[in-house]
């Protein structure tokens, strides 16, 4: 109990203590109810009303006591010794009840004073309160998520513990075979979009080639470096793309020849390349180290006479797409623009060509897709794919087809038929693009 409270109690049981004994004392001092006068002949009981003044006793609207005293009036018997006792007990009866009523103020005061102190504690809780509300519901949302998640999970491992991983591996397989039976059904398709690029490594000097051989097997992914676009004749070979970013070489050819640019390509596992001060087109097998062909690109300019935007030598690009090998030159005959050329990839012959209208010197790169040329306008950053050529319709158009020069200098820009990207060397770091094209799917009636 508090010590108002405690303080309160006290007060009431004190005014009932002395109004019982006022009950029992009064009447025997004054001689009223048990107090009897004795006359000559007989017992004569006064009663109040007979020369006594009443003080009532009852409670106050507050609940306060007040007290009842039966006392003689002032002008009966006042020099008697028990009317000066009640006179005496009277003062202390109405010092004793203004001590009371004191006490019950200050008990009051106190009350309040101590209940506005409680107050004022408890009210900085408040907002410890509210938190401890907000809190509470954050953990029962986070309960039940957790709960969520854990049904979730209970649901996958029941779905994995229902097959082994043998055939779940078994369906991945067979789920690639019919992407990639999907894959082959789709005719060439336009270029429509670039994204990237993705960072594979950063090595080398400004300028160079790196490539995948678009031919190969599934499981052949062997990679070729080549730094530099001059004074340089070895090759890097590396297993893996995870081999090429670890540096784990595998082997290294040293060629008959140092080439110009770089322009070079791996097809059908042999190396073609532009040999140094010269329009001279050379095979070189990476199986047996040796040269299988060579043979000059008639009319074409070399040595820095038509190269690209950028210079390096490299006049002549060879690359492959879809249908086959290509070599993208420029010409006298031709005004110094680009000359298309798809060429034997045996004999290195040249089966057909197509002349644009577009300068080689003002472009920055150039790849084949699908028997179309695209040409970007730039090596330097705001580079984008501008003009297009098909060697199906002999047509051209131009484009708008931007794309990311992270690193602000492009010195190979080469498509991959199997991998459908494009492999870049960007200032001494090895990216690669995603291309999207858009394909028209065969059917079983077409021809």
């Amino acid at each position: 109990m508090s010590p108002p409270l405690l303080k309160l109690g006290a007060v009431l049981s004190a005014m009932a203590i002395i109004s019982n004994w006022m009950s029992q004392t009064l009447p025997s001092l004054v001689g009223l109810n048990t107090t009897r006068i004795t006359t000559s002949d007989s017992l004569t009981q006064i009663s109040p009303k007979e020369g006594w003044q009443v003080y009532s006793s009852a409670q106050d609207p507050d609940g306060r006591c007040i007290c009842t005293v039966v006392a003689p009036e002032q002008n009966l018997c006042s020099r008697d010794a028990k009317s000066r006792q009640l006179r005496q007990l009277l003062e202390k009866v109405q010092n004793m009840s203004q001590s009371i009523e004191v006490l019950n103020l200050r008990t009051q005061r106190d009350f309040q004073y101590e209940l506005k102190e409680k107050m004022d504690e408890l009210l900085p809780l408040i907002p410890v309160l509210e938190q401890y509300k907000t809190d509470a519901k954050l953990i029962t949302q986070f309960k039940e998520e957790i709960r969520n998640l854990s049904t979730v999970l209970t649901g996958i491992q029941e779905e994995i513990g229902a097959y082994d991983y043998e055939e779940l591996h078994q369906r991945v397989v067979n789920l690639e075979t019919r992407l990639r039976d999907c894959m082959k059904k789709l005719t060439c398709g336009k270029l429509m979009k670039i994204t990237g690029p993705i960072t594979v490594k950063i090595s080398g000097t400004r300028f160079g080639a790196w490539m995948t051989d678009p031919l190969a097997s599934e499981k052949n992914n062997r990679v070729w470096y080549m730094d530099s676009y001059t004074n340089n004749k070895i090759v890097r070979e590396y297993k893996s793309i995870a081999d090429f970013v670890s540096g784990a070489e595998s082997r290294t050819y040293n060629l008959p020849f140092k080439w110009a640019g770089t322009n070079h390509v791996v097809y059908n596992g042999s190396l073609y390349f532009n040999k140094y001060q010269s329009n001279i087109i050379i095979k070189y097998s990476f199986d047996t180290g040796r040269v299988l062909a060579q043979r000059s690109l008639e009319y074409a300019g070399f040595h820095n006479v038509y190269p690209y935007t950028w210079g390096g030598f490299s006049d002549i690009d060879l690359m492959a797409d879809e249908i086959g090998l290509w070599a993208v030159y420029a010409t006298n005959q031709n005004a110094g623009n680009i000359v298309i050329s798809q060429l034997n990839q045996d004999t290195l012959e040249v089966l057909k060509s197509w002349s644009t209208g577009y300068p080689k010197r003002s472009a920055g790169e150039s790849f084949m897709i699908c028997g179309t040329l695209y040409v970007t306008n730039s090596h330097l950053t705001g580079a984008k794919v501008y003009y297009s050529y098909s060697t199906k319709t002999s047509t051209y158009e131009y484009t708008d087809i931007p794309f990311h020069n992270q690193y602000f200098h492009i010195s190979m820009l080469d498509y991959n038929a199997r991998d459908r990207a494009l492999y870049a060397w960007n200032n001494g770091h090895q990216v690669l693009f995603n291309v999207t094209l858009f394909h028209i799917i065969k059917t079983e009636d077409d021809t």
